[in-house]
């Protein structure tokens, strides 16, 4: 399903979106260890805009119902415990949800994650054999769709009628999102700045 770039949302645009299930795609970034100095000042201003855009979608649209997050497969206090030491900054925007009744609901399956992630591993663990390394992408993609199919599931199962979600997650996760569901794309200006930023310190190393 198409996504939509959320900007600015006009009293009439607002009403028309109010009804049916929501859900905010927000592109999910890691800080990393050992991270640049200027890549952590976008990053921080980043997190910073997307609390605002959600904040404005929160004051047209209406509460949060449901938040999701990547790499999380517990809900209440489990997964927010899960999602406190996984990423700071997301954690916050979470957080101030909860706080509200915002409920938290486990995105993941434990075991496809792990199937997933570690098959993951396999692949840049630089392998010699061009048979062995064709046989691990293969089950890394057959794991890969078994995640996603089991992300749009839950979604699809826990996201009820009229209700607004927000999903942090990666960009180029290829799940396929049901196709009642209103799928919002938060972009803040901060997003292009990384990705401009990230591409030039590639060509520089390239260079």
């Amino acid at each position: 399903m198409a996504k939509k770039v959320i900007g600015k949302l006009e009293k009439p645009a607002a009403k028309k979106f109010k009804a049916g299930r929501k859900l905010y795609f927000v592109p999910l970034i890691y800080s990393g260890q050992g991270a640049d100095e200027d890549y952590l000042k976008r990053f921080g201003k980043y997190w910073s805009e997307v609390e605002d855009q959600i904040g404005k979608f929160e004051s047209k649209l209406g509460k949060i119902d449901k938040v999701y997050h990547e790499l999380i497969p517990a809900g209440g206090k489990d997964g927010e415990k899960a999602l406190e030491e996984l990423n700071e900054k997301s954690y916050r925007i979470v957080k101030k949800r909860l706080a509200k009744g915002t409920k938290l609901e486990a995105l993941e399956d434990a075991k496809l994650l792990l199937e997933y992630m570690d098959w993951g591993k396999c692949l840049v663990a630089g392998l010699q054999s061009q048979e062995v390394l064709s046989k691990v992408f293969e089950y890394y993609g057959k794991a890969n769709e078994k995640r996603n199919e089991h992300i749009a599931r839950r979604i699809d199962d826990t996201l009820k009628k009229d209700e607004s979600g927000v999903l942090l997650m990666r960009e180029g996760h290829q799940v396929q999102f049901p196709s009642d569901i209103q799928v919002f794309y938060v972009a803040p200006p901060a997003l292009d700045e990384i990705k401009r930023w990230l591409r030039d310190r590639v060509g520089q190393s390239g260079g």
